[in-house]
């Protein structure tokens, strides 16, 4: 895992996200080393906080196997939302005429979500601090700016894309969100309680 590249996209995408789409188109990164390099280290963290803020801060009562479900919750979560988020993606751009490439439209994810990924790791280990999920929103125009330079639709057809791939990521994460949660605590209080 490279993590000087993992510091360098989340500082550039965060505070230049207009020079960061440049590099990235110019780049031209394999998937693999997104997914490896950018992506799986963002979920991990956020699996890991949630983990740990379950453990230490808020499940006094039950034991630990419930933290590492809630852990395993959200990286399945994670996981789910973006692959499943990535083949509509490629659906919506090709039924706007604007190409179908699971690759481009993983790396534009991606990226849009790292903002969220880092409001979710801050979120799960200290809940109070739920609110900061907000800034998680300037993930809208990471995505934008992603549009922008990576497949350049014309002006009508950048809102419509930028909704629908919003209510798609909305929607996947409170689906997957409610069948995960009941799952885990299924099992959880079943087995293990």
């Amino acid at each position: 895992m490279d993590y000087k590249f993992l510091l360098k996209s989340i500082r550039y995408i965060i505070l230049n996200p207009v020079k960061a789409w440049k590099i990235i188109n110019e780049e031209n990164r394999p998937l693999k080393d997104v997914r490896n390099s950018f992506f799986f280290p963002l979920i991990i963290l956020a699996s890991l906080c949630a983990f740990l803020g379950s453990i230490l801060l808020i499940n006094a009562t039950l034991s630990p196997v419930y933290s590492a479900f809630v852990g395993l919750k959200y990286l399945l979560l994670y996981l789910f939302v973006i692959y499943a988020s990535a083949i509509v993606l490629g659906e919506i751009t090709y039924a706007l005429d604007l190409g179908k490439d699971f690759k481009l439209s993983f790396k534009m994810l991606a990226y849009s979500l790292a903002p969220f990924l880092i409001c979710q790791s801050v979120s799960h280990l200290f809940e109070s601090l739920i609110f900061v999920n907000i800034l998680s929103l300037f993930g809208l125009y990471i995505f934008w700016a992603g549009a922008e330079e990576m497949l350049n639709p014309p002006e009508h057809k950048k809102m419509p894309m930028l909704v629908a791939t919003l209510v798609v990521v909305t929607g996947f994460y409170l689906a997957g969100n409610f069948v995960l949660t009941l799952l885990t605590d299924r099992i959880y209080f079943r087995v293990f309680a």
